[in-house]
């Protein structure tokens, strides 16, 4: 019981131990206080630190927020288990894709300053994507051959938010486009997001603009498409614009050296006798992207959340219109788009009518609050990164959950399960 004492940490502590950091959320006193039981959430500890006892994560950090209050925030296990380094609630994460809401935001507020319109081709900010060129694979002798025919309409700014742009992700799938962005070398050593996205505007469409969902490098694409219309780089203006403003110190796309220490890394898998391939993140990354660079602590983006959950407004600043917050995260997706099932491993975040998902403009939003293996409510908005972390937002309960993991992309969708299912069973109100 000592043992388990020493890793699972409570938000009250980290106030105390660590006074620089951003003023947390405000904290219910007791659970109860925000509709949630102390007993109940004592099997979300002992679940979490089962996974950690068992070698099978090396820690975790999870944070509830209900009603405008911090209901539950705690740490488990190790921010490093092979240097035997204590994860604390401040540990920094790779938030991989959880970037992506992030940027779309960026895109919103230049949308609501009438710099951009959503109706706009992509061309129009971004010269290099007009003429794109659809490939489809046709047999020739025999053998599949990658033919370019054009596209029926170019991509807009919409069409990037809600990933209907005909762009793809190399990594994941087979086809011969595919193998075309694996062949590109994107994000090669030296390039910048401009170098990135000039080469991403060369290659091939998987499929036409608009009839396909198929997660990809849009919003790297719409990284850059900030920088343009913004006339900054784009951690500069998420920086000014959206996490200075937000209190959010630890969120960013590199660590500094004073942060070097609180980074949490994931543990050796035993197949390999390797950690999974991480990029240093003390090093300033050349490439800002936008799909899945940042770095952040769950205390940090229950900040972010908050300030959607709240229509747009946190203390007093309004970053959205609460209409626009609405819009975003209602289901952008015609009937009749066609789903691409290309990414492994994402499973029941993929939109699916027959799941009771959709997407918005840069979440995936629940359109029913059945049909889907994991707990929810329809009107919930949500997403998660490849290197585990996950996050939703659930308007009906006015609940936020935060996990923070480090664990390969194939065991994240398990963690994303129990986590739900932890959090609403403890919901007594």
């Amino acid at each position: 019981m000592m043992l388990r004492g020493l890793f699972s940490v409570t938000i009250v502590a980290v106030c105390v131990a660590f006074p620089a950091l951003a003023d947390p959320l405000p904290t219910a006193l007791r659970p109860e206080q925000a509709g949630l039981s102390a007993a109940r959430l004592k099997v979300l500890d002992s679940a979490f630190q089962a996974e950690v006892d068992s070698g099978k994560i090396p820690g975790a950090v999870v944070v509830i927020v209900r009603n405008g209050r911090v209901a539950y925030s705690r740490a488990f296990g190790y921010q490093d288990r092979e240097k035997q380094v204590v994860m604390k609630p401040d540990a920094i994460f790779r938030i991989a894709s959880m970037t992506k809401p992030l940027v779309s935001v960026a895109v919103m507020m230049l949308v609501e300053e009438g710099k951009l319109q959503l109706i706009s081709p992509v061309s129009a900010i971004l010269p290099e994507f007009k003429g794109a060129k659809v490939g489809v694979e046709k047999l020739n002798d025999g053998k599949p051959e990658l033919v370019l025919e054009p596209a029926q309409r170019e991509m807009t700014i919409q069409d990037l938010l809600r990933h209907t742009s005909g762009l793809t992700y190399g990594q994941f799938g087979n086809s011969l486009v595919k193998e075309a962005y694996r062949n590109a070398n994107i994000g090669a050593p030296g390039e910048n997001l401009a170098a990135v996205v000039g080469k991403l505007a060369k290659l091939p469409l998987a499929y036409q603009p608009g009839t396909t969902f198929e997660y990809s490098a849009s919003t790297d694409v719409l990284g850059r498409v900030v920088e343009v219309v913004s006339g900054m780089e784009l951690d500069r203006f998420i920086d000014e614009r959206i996490t200075k403003p937000l209190g959010m110190p630890d969120t960013g796309f590199y660590v500094s050296e004073a942060q070097v220490g609180r980074v949490a890394e994931p543990q050796i898998d035993a197949a390999t006798g390797k950690r999974p391939p991480m990029r240093d993140l003390a090093v300033p990354p050349s490439w800002l992207s936008g799909g899945g660079g940042m770095v952040s602590t769950a205390t940090d983006y229950a900040r972010f959340c908050q300030m959607l959950l709240n229509g747009g407004e946190f203390e007093g600043a309004y970053f959205l219109s609460p209409r626009t917050v609405g819009y975003m995260t209602t289901d952008h997706l015609p009937p009749g788009t066609a789903i691409s099932q290309a990414v492994q491993g994402f499973g029941s975040l993929i939109p699916s009518p027959a799941l009771g998902q959709g997407f918005g403009l840069g979440f995936a939003v629940r359109t029913d609050g059945g049909r889907n293996p994991m707990q929810g409510s329809a009107g919930e908005f949500y997403w998660t990164g490849s290197s585990g972390t996950t996050f939703w937002v659930d308007p009906k309960e006015n609940l936020i959950a935060i996990m923070m993991v480090q664990v390969p992309i194939s065991q994240g969708a398990y963690y994303r399960s129990l986590i739900r299912n932890m959090v609403y069973q403890a919901i007594t109100k």
